[in-house]
C-alpha cells in the first residue's frame, strides 16, 4: 500500500467551525451505548433472580437496536436530525425510566422487562451515523474527512471500553438500576447539545419525490453491499475472538483475566491503527484499501491459530488490531461517497448494522465450533470467512449514485 505524508492533521480536524463542541456532545450521547446495555442486564437480573430471563431481555435489546438502526437512520435522512433526534430520544428516556420502575421493584413479570427492554432499544437516538454524515458536512476534502471518521472510530472504540468500566464502578457502591440513570442522562445532555449545534444546520431534510417508493433502503444498499459484506466478515471475527481468547486462555491454564488482557491487546492495536490509518494520505482508492485491510485481518487471525501460548496470541492479537479500525473506517468512506448526501445517514447506519450483525453471527458460530474442534482450528475458520469477506468490496458498485 502506497502512502504520501497527510497535510491535515486531527488537529485541524478539531479547528474545522463548530466540530468540537458537536463531536464532544456526540461523544457524550455515545457514551450511553457502553453504559446501559450492560446496566440492563444487570438490573433485570437482579429483578428477576434469573439469568435466562436477563438474556432474553438482552438479546431483546440487541437485536432492536442492530435490525432496527437503518430504519432510524432513514428517519434522520427524511426529517432531518433535529426533527428525528428529539421524538427518538423521548420514547428511549420513556421506556428506559419505566424499566428503572420495573427493575427497582422485585419479581417483575418477565413479559414486562423484555417489553421495556425492546423499547428502549428500538429508539435508541443513531448519533454514530448522524455524527459520521455530519462530518461529512463539515470537512472540506476527502483527507480531512478522513482523518475525522478515524478520529471518530478511535473515540467511539474508547467509549465502549470506559462505559463498562464505569457501570463497574457504579455496581460497587450502588444497585445496577443507577446505570440506567446515568445512561440515560449521558443520552439526553448529549443529543440535547448535539441537536442545537450550528454544524447541523447544513443537514437538511431530503425531499420526498412523488411517485417514489419506500424502498429508499434497499436502494442504498445495494450500493454499498460491497462494504457491507466486509465489515460483516470484520464484524464476524471479532465476535468470534471474544469467546475464542477466553477457551484459549483456559486451555493454557489462565484465567479470564489473562483473557481480558490479550483482548485489550486487541482494542489497543485497533486504536493505534485508527490513528495510523487517518494520518496518512492513501493513494490506492478506498475499495481496494478495504480490501487488503480485511484480507491482512483474515491473515492474522490464521496466524493466531498458530499461537503456541498466551503471549504469542496477544501479540497476534495486536497485529489483528492494527487492521479493525482502518477497515471499518474505509467502509464508511466507500458508503458517504458512493450515496448521495441525503442518503448518508443510512448508509453509515447500514455500515454499522453489518458490523455489529457480523459481530452476533461471529459470538453465536463460535460457541458452536469451540465446543467440537480444537481452539486453533476455530482461529483459523474465523480467518478464512474473513479472508472471504474481504473480497466483496473489489468489484465496484454496479448502480450509480443514490438520488432520490
Amino acid at each position: 500500500m502506497s502512502a504520501t505524508s497527510a497535510r491535515p492533521s486531527y488537529a485541524a480536524v478539531l479547528r474545522i467551525p463548530y466540530a468540537r463542541r458537536t463531536f464532544a456532545t456526540a461523544l457524550l450521547g455515545r457514551l450511553s451505548y457502553g453504559i446501559v446495555p450492560l446496566s440492563v442486564m444487570l438490573a433485570v437480573t437482579r429483578a428477576s433472580g434469573s439469568y435466562a430471563v436477563a438474556g432474553a431481555a438482552m438479546a431483546l435489546f440487541g437485536a432492536t437496536v442492530v435490525l432496527l438502526a437503518p430504519a432510524r437512520a432513514a428517519l434522520i435522512d427524511r426529517y432531518g436530525p433535529r426533527r428525528a433526534l428529539v421524538p427518538l430520544l423521548l420514547a428511549h428516556l420513556t421506556a428506559l425510566g419505566l424499566l428503572t420502575v420495573a427493575v427497582w421493584r422485585p419479581r417483575t413479570p418477565a413479559v414486562v422487562l423484555g417489553s421495556l427492554t425492546l423499547l428502549a432499544g428500538a429508539c435508541v437516538p443513531p448519533l454514530g451515523p448522524t455524527m459520521r454524515a455530519v462530518w461529512s458536512t463539515l470537512a472540506d476534502d476527502r483527507q480531512l474527512l478522513q482523518r475525522a471518521y478515524s478520529l471518530d472510530g478511535v473515540a467511539e472504540e474508547l467509549l465502549f471500553v470506559s462505559g463498562p468500566l464505569l457501570v463497574g464502578v457504579l455496581a460497587g457502591f450502588t444497585v445496577p438500576a443507577v446505570g440506567i440513570v446515568v445512561g440515560a442522562a449521558l443520552m439526553a445532555t448529549g443529543t440535547a447539545g448535539f441537536v442545537t449545534s450550528p454544524a447541523l444546520r447544513g443537514m437538511r431534510p431530503r425531499a420526498r419525490a412523488a411517485g417514489r417508493g419506500t424502498d429508499g433502503g434497499r436502494r442504498v444498499l445495494r450500493r454499498i453491499r460491497g462494504p457491507v459484506g466486509a465489515v460483516a466478515g470484520v464484524g464476524l471475527g471479532l465476535g468470534s475472538l471474544d469467546l475464542l481468547v477466553v477457551v484459549f486462555a483456559g486451555q493454557h491454564g489462565h484465567g479470564a483475566a489473562s483473557a481480558a488482557w490479550v483482548l485489550a491487546a486487541l482494542s489497543a492495536g485497533s486504536a493505534v491503527g485508527g490513528l495510523l490509518n487517518g494520518a496518512v494520505a492513501w493513494r490506492r482508492p478506498a475499495r481496494i484499501r478495504l480490501t487488503l485491510l480485511a484480507f491482512g485481518l483474515g491473515l492474522a487471525l490464521l496466524g493466531a491459530g498458530l499461537a503456541p501460548g498466551l503471549g504469542t496470541l496477544a501479540v497476534a492479537m495486536t497485529v489483528a488490531g492494527v487492521f479493525v479500525a482502518p477497515a471499518i473506517t474505509t467502509a464508511y468512506l466507500i458508503a458517504d461517497e458512493t450515496v448521495a448526501s441525503e442518503a448518508r445517514v443510512r448508509a453509515g447506519a447500514w455500515v454499522n448494522t453489518a458490523t455489529n450483525a457480523g459481530s452476533t453471527v461471529g459470538s453465536a458460530g463460535a460457541g458452536v465450533v469451540a465446543g467440537y474442534l480444537p481452539v486453533g482450528v476455530c482461529f483459523a475458520l474465523t480467518g478464512v470467512v474473513v479472508l472471504v469477506a474481504s473480497f466483496f468490496p473489489a468489484r465496484p458498485p454496479v448502480y450509480g449514485p443514490l438520488s432520490e
